[in-house]
Order: structure tokens, then sequence, then C-alpha cells
């Protein structure tokens, strides 16, 4: 009868060990099957590794696409040239009530002399100014050169409503003649096609204009005073001025200073 008794035990041990046995079997081999090979630690959600990698991707090129998206109408970006009777865009429905007043009129009676004023660029969003200032960067290779085309959204006066650029050679000279008189001005030299609102114009006329923005105290707290600088102006004046980032405000005459005819700083900025 002993014998049968530890016969009976052995069983019931050797039937535990077998369960042991494919249980732990088991386990492994489900955690290999949920587990890809090349993904280290494992996917314990069961997801194919191509979807992993693949969603992965598309976050990345998305969250790149959030950061270079092109500006939209909303924050001024213009695709064509417009008139200032546009009462649909932003650029122009979002400047000076004021100025756009004057801009209006003027391009009412410029149109008696066969001359037609187009928008390039008028207000623009904060968005818009900072990615015309990082491509300036881009382009000058510092900020400090890119200043002399692109103003911060902090200083531009595109932001805050009260400057626009011009498109055509022939509007440019028609404004830079007879613009005073409606208390339009050009402000830099540089940037000829750029024009604000000077109410006391219309009276005294325009004021001396700055080389380029980083002489405008609205710009910088000092005003530079080192002839180097008019001598750069000078330099940059006898050819193609007009950055790439700008080239597609203007006509292809209007790329020069000197085919719209204006005035080059000829002394230094301080005997001004």
């Amino acid at each position: 009868m002993i014998i049968p008794n530890l016969t009976r035990k052995a069983a019931r041990s050797i039937g535990f060990v077998a369960l042991l046995f494919f249980a732990v079997v088991g386990t492994v081999v489900v955690a290999f099957a949920l587990a890809p090979a090349d993904v280290p630690g494992g996917n314990p959600l069961g997801i194919d590794d191509g979807m992993i990698s693949t969603r992965q991707t598309d976050d990345r090129e998305n969250d790149k696409s959030d950061l270079s998206a092109t500006p939209g109408e909303e924050d001024g970006y213009l695709t064509e040239v417009v008139t200032f009777f546009n009462d649909d865009l932003p650029a122009v429905t979002n400047l000076d009530p004021e100025l756009l007043a004057a801009l209006r009129q003027a391009a009412a009676d410029a149109e008696d002399d066969g001359v037609v004023f187009y928008l390039t660029s008028g207000w623009r969003s904060p968005r818009y100014q900072n990615q015309l200032l990082q491509e300036a960067v881009a382009t000058y290779g510092s900020e400090e050169e890119a200043s002399r085309w692109v103003a911060t959204a902090n200083t531009s006066a595109h932001v805050s409503g009260d400057a626009v650029d011009i498109g055509a050679a022939d509007a440019i000279e028609w404004l830079s003649t007879y613009g005073a008189d409606y208390g339009l001005c050009q402000i830099y030299e540089n940037e000829p096609w750029h024009f604000e609102l000077r109410p006391e114009a219309s009276t005294s006329g325009c004021p001396a204009m700055y080389p380029d923005p980083t002489f405008d105290p609205r710009m910088q707290p000092e005003a530079r005073d080192d002839p180097r600088d008019s001598q750069m102006l000078i330099r940059k004046a006898e050819g193609t001025i007009v950055p790439v980032w700008a080239r597609r405000f203007l006509t292809q005459d209007a790329y020069s200073l000197r085919a719209m005819n204006v005035s080059v700083l000829k002394e230094a900025p301080g005997t001004r």
C-alpha cells in the first residue's frame, strides 16, 4: 500500500510541474509575439512597428509644417497686388483710417494722370512680420544687416497699420512728386516704395528721409552717426539694392534706386 501512495504523490507533483512549465512557455511565446524584435523594450500595445514609426514621423512633419506655414490673408499676406479701394482684405482694412483715406484720395487723383496705385504690402500681423525678419536674417546672415530692411514686430509701422509699400515704379514716382500734398511721405532712402502719413507735410513738405530703418529713432534708441554707414548705402545704391525677399513687391523696372530717380545719400548722416 505504501508504493501506490508514493505513486499518487509523485503523479500530483509531476502534474503541477507540467502545468508550471506550460504556463511559463506560454507567457514567453506571447511576449515574443507582441514585442517586435527591432523595437527596444517591446511594444505592449501590439501596434505594428511600421505604424509606430510612420505616425511619429508624421507628427514631426506636422510640427514642422505648423512652424513654416505661409501666412494667410488674415495676417496681411497678399498673393497678388491689390488697390487701396479693396474692402475685403485685412492688409487694407487694418490700415490706419487717416492713412487709408489719404492714399485713396491720392490714388483717385493719380488715375487722372493714368497712374494706378497698387498695394504690395500694407498691414501685417506680428507673425507675418517675424517671418519676414527671419527670412531677411537668412538672406543677409545677421540680424544687424537684416534690420536695414525689416523691422521687428514690436517696431514695424506695418504691424501698427501706419505704413504701406507701393508696387509700381510710376506710382512711386508720382507719390514722391505729389505725395506731400496728401501728407504721404517716403521715410527711408533705401526703401523708396515705403510710404507713411505725415500730415504736416501738406504745409511744410516731407521730412528728410533716413538712410535706412536703423537710423530711425523708432527702431533704435540712438541714431547712428557713422560715415561708413552712408558709404555702404552709396555702394548699395550703385546697383540692385532691393533684397531678394522684397522683390516680389516690385515690378522689374523698380529694382534699383536709379530706376526710380531717387536721390542717393551724398554725405554722412551726422552732417545732415
